[in-house]
């Protein structure tokens, strides 16, 4: 099975952008805006500043695509939750191939303890673990979604990088 990578680019106050090439040479860029909308662009690979073609999904448009997909739509969902109760953030932090946690289990983190976030999902490739339990192994390149504060978060991407909170 062919691996596609990914490119995820936070966009502060916007959203996230995400791209990819296809087979094909097409490269594609997803604007994911946190109302939810979704512009999708699709470039040449010989001239990667002329968009082709451009489409725009409102919300439901986008929701719709993503079911079809199948694509997992947890991290849209706590983004929603965050703008509604203040200070509240949700984020995606990767595990680094060094990091400390890379072949342990999530309760090993003691991220709720020791910054406040709670992890609500893991992503591995294709796969989601929704609720991951404190016995969850733990591999280099999973995903976790979590919730908390903003310095949470913050000490939770610190702590899994090996550095201890503050």
């Amino acid at each position: 099975m062919r691996r596609v990578d990914v490119t995820e680019t936070l966009l502060p106050g916007v959203g996230i952008r995400y791209e990819m090439s296809t087979r094909s040479g097409l490269h594609l860029a997803f604007v994911v805006q946190r109302d939810g909308e979704v512009e999708i662009a699709a470039y040449e690979r010989s001239d990667p500043d002329r968009a082709r073609s451009v489409f725009r999904l409102d919300r439901e448009e986008a929701e719709a695509v993503a079911e079809i997909l199948g694509a997992p739509r947890l991290t849209q969902r706590f983004a929603d939750l965050s703008r509604e109760v203040p200070g509240l953030e949700s984020g995606r932090i990767a595990l680094a191939p060094g990091s400390p946690f890379a072949g342990r289990v999530l309760g090993d983190t003691r991220a709720r303890t020791l910054t406040g976030c709670s992890i609500v999902a893991l992503v591995r490739d294709r796969e989601v673990v929704t609720a991951p339990g404190p016995q969850q192994p733990l591999r280099a390149g999973d995903v976790l979604v979590v919730i908390g504060s903003r310095s949470g978060l913050e000490s939770l991407e610190g702590l899994l990088r090996g550095q201890p909170p503050e």
